[in-house]
C-alpha cells in the first residue's frame, strides 16, 4: 500500500492552467505597461537632461571665450600702457605740450568741450 493520494484526472489540471492563463496573461501586461511607462519617462528625463546640459555648457563656453578676450585686452593694455607713446599721449591729455611745441588755444573753445578720443577712458563691460 502506497500513502500517496491518487493523481488528479488530466482534464482537470488541464483546465486550472488554463484557468490561470488570463490573469497571468493580465498580470505581465500590466507589468509591461509599467516597465514602458518607466521606460519612457527615464528616455524624456535622460533627453531634457542632455539638452539643459547642453544648452548650460554652450553659454559658459561663450562667457569664457567673452572673459578670455578682455583678459587679452586688458594685457594689451598692460603692455600699451609702459611704451613712451603712450605716456606721451597721456601727457597730451593733460594739456602738457612739448619742449619745441607751442600751445595754441582758441579763443572760441569752451571749458566744457569733452576730451578727444584718445583722451576718452575705456572701461571694460
Amino acid at each position: 500500500m502506497t500513502d500517496l493520494p491518487p493523481p488528479p484526472p488530466p482534464r482537470r489540471d488541464w483546465w486550472r492552467r488554463l484557468q490561470r492563463l488570463p490573469l497571468s496573461m493580465m498580470l505581465a501586461s500590466a507589468l509591461l505597461a509599467l516597465g514602458i511607462v518607466q521606460l519612457t519617462f527615464q528616455v524624456g528625463h535622460s533627453l531634457y537632461r542632455t539638452t539643459t546640459w547642453t544648452r548650460d555648457t554652450e553659454a559658459a563656453q561663450a562667457r569664457i571665450r567673452d572673459l578670455e578676450r578682455d583678459i587679452e585686452e586688458l594685457q594689451d593694455a598692460v603692455a600699451a600702457a609702459q611704451t613712451p607713446e603712450h605716456l606721451r599721449e597721456l601727457a597730451r591729455c593733460e594739456g602738457f605740450v612739448g619742449v619745441t611745441e607751442k600751445k595754441i588755444v582758441a579763443r572760441s573753445a569752451s571749458p566744457q568741450d569733452g576730451p578727444t578720443e584718445i583722451c576718452k577712458i575705456l572701461r571694460v563691460p
